[in-house]
C-alpha cells in the first residue's frame, strides 16, 4: 500500500484516540470508580494525603486501610504509602480511641457520634499536619474513609476538615428477594448474587466487592432471601453457606438477615402446627435461633411475611401478628436480635379498601409487640406504585416501632430499562407530614425515633441487584441503590444532593456533563408518573408480571388484583372514592391530612384519582376539564423521555463509549413504551369517557383492540 494511503486509512482513527472520551468502562465499579483527578487538584490532594497510617488491627480496620490505599492510589495517580516511617505533612491516621494512644490522647468528641459515627479532623501533629479518621469502632473508622474519598471524588477541599457525622437510622438494610434457586422476584438485573451450589467453599469476589459498595454509602444488613421464603434457608446445610457470606460480609460492618417461613416448624420440622403459642413451636424456634447464632454470632433476626398473598402466618391458627412475632422475638432476643414484621396484609375477603387494611389489621395492636420487634411498613398504602400518599400507618402506632420498606428495584417502574431516578420520589415521602404530633410530625421523624423515641429505628430497601455486570441491570439504576443508601442514613439530605453526588462519582465532575446528568434524573420520576398513572391513577399495569399497560384487566380471581378496582372508571368519571363518601379510607389519616385528601378542592393534584371519583368534565385548577388534563399529563410524560434522549445523545463526546450507547439503547426502549403506556391508556380511558381529544393532542396510533391483543409472558422478575 502506498505510504499517503496508508497515512489516509490510519489519520481518522490517530485523530479518534486522540479525542475519544474516556476509556469504556461497564459499570463495574459503581460509585467507587476513583479515576485520577484533574491536574488542578492533584497538588492539594495530595500534599494533604501523603500517608496512610491505621493505629490498631482488626478486619475491618485492615478493609479501610485497603480501600484508602485502592482509592487515593486511582484518584491521585499513585501509590500512597502505608507506614508510620512515611508519614510526614499530610498523614492520614485511622483508629478508633481503644486501638490507638494517640486518638485516644487527642480527647476528640466522639462519645455523641454513637457506635457508627465517624469524626474526620485536620490537626497538627509535633508541627506536621495530618487528618484523623476516627470513631468509637472500627465500622466508625471505615465509614469515615469513605466518606473521605467522597470527598475528593466530588472535589471538595480537604485541607482544613472538621467533619463529625453518625447515622440516624439503626438498621440500614437490603431486601434480597432472591431465591434457592438464583432466581429473583421481581429481579431485573439477572441471576442472583448468592451462588448457593458454591458456597460455602468459594467465595466469589463479588461478595466483597458487594460489601464494598454497601459499606461506603453506610449500609449496615441484608436480608439475603425472598420475602416468599422457603424453609429450606433455615437447615444446616444452608446456614453453613450463610455463615460463608456473613464472614465475609462482616469486616463491612454488615450483618446478615434472613426471611423466615412462619410454617417452618411443619415444613422442615417435622410438627404438626406452627401455632405461635404451642410450646412445641416456641421450643423449635428457640432451638433453631440458637443454632443459627452458634454458626453466625452477629447474625441480625428475622423478616416475616405472614398472612399475606398466601404466605403461612398466625392467623391460620387463629392467632394475631403479634402472637407470631413475639414467638420469634423471644427465640432471638436473648442473642440481641430482632425481627421485622411486614404490615403488607391484604385480602379480598376483607371488604374494605385494600388501601387500609394494613391498617385496620396493625392499629388495634400498637404496644403488644416485643421490644425487639420492629414493624416494616410499605413507603405507602398500596405496594410500591409510581406515586403513592405516604403509609396511614406512620404517625399511628407510637408505641411500636415502624421501619419504612422501599423498592428499589422498579417493579411498577419500567424495571431495568426504564431511567427513573427514584431519590425525588423518596423525599416526597420523607417530607410528608403526618400530623401525628402536630404540624412537622414528617414519615422521617417517625421511623428515626425521634417522634415517638423508638427502641428500635429502621429501613429497608427491596434491592435491584443481580449478577449483571453492571449490578444493577443498567447504569442509571445503580442511582437508586446508592441513594437509598444515603437516605437511610441521614433521610433529611435532599435528593438533588444525592444525585449531584452520584452523577460526580459516577460519570464526571466536568458541569456540562453533570448539569445534564442531574437534571435527568430529577425530572424522571415526574416523567413516568406521567406517563403511566398522573394524577393519583395506580394499579394499571398488566396481569403478573407488571409489564406494560393494563387498566382494561377485569378478569382475575381477586378482585383487588385487577386494574379495573383500583381505577373505576366508567362513564360518568373516573377514579377511587376513598372519602366518608365512599371506602372512607382517608379517615385513617389523621384528622389535618384527612380534611385535606377527602376534599377535590384542596387535595393535591398529584393524589386527585387516588382519593376521589370526579366526571370526566371536572374542571382543574389549571382551567382544563380532568379528560383534557389527563391526556395532557400522558403526553407530557412522553415529550420528557424524548428530552433525556436529547440531552443524553448530546453527551456523547464526554461520555465512555460503552456506558453511552447502553443508556442510549435503553432510552430509546423507554421512550417506545412510554408511547406505547400513553396510547394504550388513553385508547381505553376515551372507550369509556367518549371524549374527544384535546385539539393538538394526537389520538393513540391503534384501536383499542390492538393494546389488548399485547402479550408479554416471559417479562422477567415475575
Amino acid at each position: 500500500m502506498p505510504r499517503f494511503a496508508l497515512l489516509r486509512l490510519l489519520l481518522p482513527m490517530m485523530v479518534g484516540l486522540l479525542c475519544a472520551p474516556a476509556a469504556a468502562e461497564d459499570g463495574y465499579d459503581l460509585w467507587l470508580r476513583y479515576r485520577t483527578v484533574e491536574p488542578q487538584w492533584q497538588e492539594g490532594y495530595r500534599t494533604a494525603a501523603t500517608a496512610i497510617v491505621v493505629e490498631g488491627e482488626s478486619p475491618t480496620l485492615a478493609a479501610a486501610r485497603a480501600e484508602l490505599e485502592r482509592g487515593l492510589a486511582g484518584l491521585l495517580g499513585r501509590p500512597v504509602p502505608t507506614t508510620p516511617e512515611a508519614a510526614g505533612d499530610g498523614a492520614i491516621i485511622l483508629g478508633t480511641p481503644r486501638s490507638s494512644p494517640l486518638i485516644a490522647g487527642l480527647g476528640l468528641p466522639l462519645d455523641r457520634l454513637g457506635p457508627e459515627g465517624y469524626l474526620i479532623r485536620s490537626i497538627t501533629l509535633g508541627g506536621r499536619r495530618a487528618m484523623v479518621i476516627a470513631g468509637r469502632s472500627d465500622v466508625g473508622v471505615l465509614y469515615g474513609a469513605f466518606r473521605l474519598l467522597r470527598l475528593i471524588q466530588t472535589r471538595q477541599p480537604i485541607d482544613a476538615l472538621d467533619l463529625a457525622e453518625a447515622p440516624r437510622l439503626e438498621r440500614r438494610l437490603l431486601n434480597h428477594w432472591d431465591n434457592l434457586d438464583r432466581s429473583v422476584e421481581r429481579g431485573y438485573a439477572g441471576l442472583s448474587l448468592w451462588d448457593w451450589q458454591k458456597l460455602p467453599h468459594f467465595r466469589d469476589p463479588r461478595y466483597t466487592d458487594y460489601a464494598r459498595a454497601n459499606a461506603s454509602i453506610g449500609i449496615n444488613g441484608t436480608v439475603l432471601n425472598n420475602v416468599n421464603s422457603n424453609a429450606d434457608i433455615l437447615t444446616p446445610q444452608f446456614l453453613e453457606k450463610v455463615a460463608a457470606l456473613a464472614d465475609v460480609f462482616r469486616p463491612y460492618g454488615i450483618r446478615v438477615y434472613l426471611s423466615a417461613r412462619f410454617n417452618a416448624p411443619m415444613a422442615i420440622g417435622g410438627l404438626e402446627t406452627a401455632d405461635p403459642l404451642d410450646p412445641r413451636v416456641r421450643a423449635w424456634w428457640r432451638a433453631k435461633s440458637d443454632e443459627i447464632y452458634r454458626r453466625i454470632p452477629d447474625f441480625g433476626g428475622f423478616l416475616v411475611k405472614a398472612n399475606s398473598e398466601g404466605q403461612p402466618g398466625p392467623q391460620d391458627f387463629g392467632r394475631s401478628h403479634a402472637d407470631g412475632a413475639n414467638m420469634l422475638a423471644e427465640a432471638v432476643e436473648p442473642h440481641g436480635g430482632i425481627v421485622m414484621w411486614r404490615a403488607f396484609v391484604y385480602s379480598d375477603e376483607v371488604p374494605t379498601d385494600r388501601a387500609a387494611q394494613a391498617y385496620d389489621e396493625f392499629k388495634p395492636l400498637d404496644g403488644e409487640f416485643r421490644p425487639n420487634v420492629i414493624v416494616q411498613v410499605k413507603n405507602g398504602p398500596i405496594d410500591f406504585q409510581p406515586r403513592e400518599p405516604f403509609h396511614p400507618l406512620f404517625g399511628a402506632m407510637p408505641r411500636t416501632p415502624l421501619m419504612m420498606e422501599l423498592q428499589i428495584t422498579k417493579e411498577y417502574l419500567g424495571f431495568a430499562t426504564h431511567l427513573v431516578y427514584l431519590g425525588t420520589m423518596w423525599e416526597e415521602v420523607l417530607d410528608a407530614d403526618t400530623h401525628a404530633q402536630g404540624e412537622g410530625s414528617t414519615v422521617a421523624r417517625v421511623i428515626d425515633g425521634s417522634l415517638d423515641d423508638y427502641a428500635h429505628t429502621g429501613m429497608a430497601g427491596v434491592a435491584n441487584i443481580g449478577n449483571d455486570r453492571n449490578w444493577s441491570g443498567s447504569q442509571f439504576d445503580q442511582a437508586n441503590w446508592y441513594a437509598y443508601g444515603r437516605l437511610a442514613w441521614d433521610p433529611d439530605v435532599t435528593a438533588g444532593a444525592i444525585a449531584g453526588e452520584w452523577a460526580r462519582m459516577t460519570w464526571s465532575n466536568d458541569p456540562q456533563v453533570l448539569e445534564p446528568i442531574v437534571g435527568m434524573m430529577m425530572d424522571s420520576h415526574q416523567a413516568v408518573v406521567d406517563y403511566m398513572t398522573p394524577l393519583g391513577l395506580h394499579h394499571l399495569m398488566a396481569t403478573g408480571h407488571h409489564y406494560g399497560p393494563g387498566p382494561w384487566v377485569d378478569d382475575l380471581e381477586r378482585a383487588d388484583w385487577n386494574p379495573v378496582y383500583f381505577h373505576r372508571a366508567d362513564r360518568e368519571g373516573i377514579g377511587f372514592d376513598r372519602t366518608a363518601s365512599g371506602s372512607n379510607s382517608v379517615s385513617r389519616y389523621a384528622p389535618e391530612v384527612a380534611a385535606r385528601f377527602g376534599d377535590a378542592g384542596t387535595v393535591p393534584e398529584e393524589f386527585l384519582l387516588w382519593f376521589h371519583h370526579l366526571p370526566w368534565d371536572h374542571r382543574m385548577a389549571g382551567g382544563r376539564t380532568l379528560w383534557d388534563e389527563l391526556v395532557a399529563r400522558y403526553t407530557r410524560g412522553v415529550t420528557a423521555v424524548a428530552g433525556m434522549r436529547q440531552a443524553w445523545a448530546a453527551l456523547a463526546p464526554h461520555v465512555d463509549a460503552q456506558r453511552h450507547a447502553e443508556v442510549s439503547d435503553f432510552l430509546l426502549i423507554q421512550q417506545e413504551e412510554a408511547q406505547w403506556w400513553r396510547d394504550a391508556c388513553l385508547a381505553y380511558f376515551q372507550s369509556l369517557s367518549r371524549r374527544p381529544f384535546p385539539e393538538g393532542y394526537a389520538p393513540p396510533a391503534h384501536d383499542l383492540e390492538y393494546y389488548k391483543a399485547i402479550r408479554t409472558p416471559y417479562a422477567p422478575g415475575n
